[in-house]
């Protein structure tokens, strides 16, 4: 069952383009920046409404994000849904048929599972499936995994 939005990412040629128009305009709080050595990227985070902004540009000019901007632009990358079963979601899409980017979960830095819908059968908008490990603690506790 999908639980909630966790992130809307966005993607940037560099972090502080992004960061001067959501932080300095929108006054949005910056989190945290990161690097994410595996998927090639620079992310920052911030928080509104019980979910994030994620703005993440590429670390390698040969990454995947880099031949996303490449070919698109800057602009909306993904939306990442909180699950509690990422397993039987992707088992119930590859049932249906739905194109997957990743049939098994990955694990993400954190420790949480993750994993990508391709956008051929999102109509169009690529898609993160996520699921946070059961003893992690969210922010806000309207939001914890176990409940």
């Amino acid at each position: 069952m999908i639980t909630r939005i966790d992130h809307v990412a966005i993607v940037l040629p560099e972090l502080t383009e992004g960061t001067s128009f959501w932080v300095d305009a929108l006054g949005l709080p910056l989190e945290k920046i990161e690097e994410v050595p595996e998927q090639q990227v620079h992310i920052a985070m911030l928080p509104v409404g019980g979910a994030y902004i994620e703005l993440l540009a590429p670390s390698e000019e040969t990454s995947g994000v880099a031949r996303y901007l490449q070919k698109k632009g800057p602009g909306l990358h993904h939306i990442c849904l909180e699950v509690d079963d990422i397993e039987a979601l992707l088992a119930r899409l590859k049932q249906a048929n739905i194109p997957l980017i990743d049939e098994v979960p990955r694990i993400g830095s954190d420790g949480k599972k993750l994993a990508f819908i391709h956008p051929k059968g999102s109509g169009g908008v690529l898609v993160e499936l996520y699921q946070y490990p059961k003893s992690e603690y969210k922010k806000d506790p309207e939001f914890a995994p176990d409940k």
